[in-house]
């Protein structure tokens, strides 16, 4: 559809899925999901306002059409970030750096989707001067159909690493779908930000054009916990260098930058000190926390205070599921982890010797009969748990 009608002399698109946020002159899109259909608020959208409306069976494919034409009118440089852990902290990370010289748009949130990434490209104004667009995965397909929404210049693929198997297959359709990314920027001329330190990466993106940068270290004084974010902030020091930060301007600003969200944040109580890293979690993300945690300076022997590890299950991971935390079970019993709570069905099912909770509800019931105090905490799980509500208890 050509849609210059809409994006013709525009400087913005005030586009909304939500009706209750419809204001005069905005479009509104009608999608339908499994608990909700748009099209019932239609009429109350014109009636607010709403200058043009997308409706009907095609209107989720009429909203991505309208996003890639409103990209292409723009024309700005896009970096696409995508990859099994670490995308959001590094896309927050690479915004931090590259916000110190440019007007930019990011992703905001966990806009990742089939819905959410054309909604930030048409949060993009023609004020902005580049833009990162976050995607997630879970299914073959899903990056291909993103990256030909936003039409990349630049990517980066953070890792790849066992998570939504039970969508993917195997890890090899990990890689598959993540090389989707790849695979559009060689067609397109485009090149890639890439970790020469991880053979996958390499594997996947054979003669593309790369940026190179290695994991490096952790620099000293950010709020980020967790070793395995050193390989984030050194792909931010690499975008930064390239479109021309100064090491010194971009290591300042991820010093900075204070994570949020549930996602490597640390956490002082008056009982106990917390390693929150709980927004989500898999086999490869649950192995990196535990060893980081093991390994920071706020569990090894500058701390007196003894550690425990409260786990919830890792979803999505089809007929892994059992062997996947098995392997989390072994993790803990090699290092003789003394204080070690499980939440979810999925651990049931193991050799664990722990207290294994149905769901956090449960443990939360349990922490108020006999609460922690003086531990030193990690707290991980996949977003379904609601891991974050023990909080007030710990």
């Amino acid at each position: 559809m050509d849609w210059s009608f809409l994006i013709k002399n525009k400087e913005s698109i005030n586009v909304t899925t939500d009706s209750r946020k419809v204001t005069s002159g905005s479009v509104f899109v009608a999608l339908k999901g499994e608990h909700f259909d748009g099209n019932d608020f239609v009429d109350q959208a014109r009636q607010d306002g709403a200058a043009y409306i997308i409706s009907g069976e095609n209107a989720l494919a009429e909203l991505q059409d309208l996003a890639r034409a409103w990209r292409r009118e723009l024309g700005l440089p896009i970096i696409c970030i995508t990859g099994t852990n670490g995308k959001t902290t590094t896309k927050e990370l690479c915004a931090a750096v590259l916000s110190t010289k440019y007007n930019l748009y990011y992703t905001q949130g966990n806009l990742n989707n089939q819905i959410g990434v054309p909604l930030t490209l048409l949060n993009i104004t023609r004020a902005h001067e580049m833009a990162i667009v976050e995607m997630g995965a879970s299914h073959p397909g899903d990056i291909k159909e993103l990256v030909d929404i936003a039409e990349p210049n630049c990517g980066l693929i953070t890792n790849v690493g066992r998570a939504h198997l039970q969508g993917f297959g195997s890890f090899e359709g990990v890689m598959r779908t993540k090389a989707e990314l790849y695979d559009f920027l060689r067609a397109h001329g485009g090149f890639c930000f890439r970790n020469t330190d991880n053979p996958y990466l390499a594997q996947m993106a054979g003669e593309l054009k790369t940026v190179p940068y290695t994991t490096g270290t952790m620099p000293e004084g950010t709020h980020l916990v967790g070793g395995y974010n050193a390989e984030n902030v050194s792909a931010a020091m690499c975008v930064g260098r390239y479109f021309g930060v100064s090491e010194e301007t971009a290591l300042a600003a991820i010093r900075a930058y204070v994570p949020s969200n549930n996602r490597s944040q640390l956490v002082q109580t008056d009982h106990n000190t917390i390693v929150v890293d709980a927004y989500n979690a898999n086999p490869t993300s649950m192995t990196a926390a535990i060893e980081a945690f093991d390994r920071s300076p706020i569990t090894n022997h500058q701390s007196p205070m003894p550690k425990a590890y409260i786990l919830g299950a890792m979803r999505e991971l089809g007929d892994y599921t059992h062997l996947e935390h098995q392997n989390i079970v072994n993790m803990l019993l090699e290092r003789k982890a003394e204080k070690v709570l499980l939440v979810g069905e999925e651990y049931q099912e193991t050799t664990a010797p722990y207290p294994v909770y149905p769901n956090i509800d449960a443990l939360c019931e349990a922490l108020r009969k006999e609460p922690l105090s003086g531990y030193t905490i990690l707290l991980k799980g996949s977003r379904s748990n609601q891991m974050e509500k023990v909080l007030p208890l710990l």
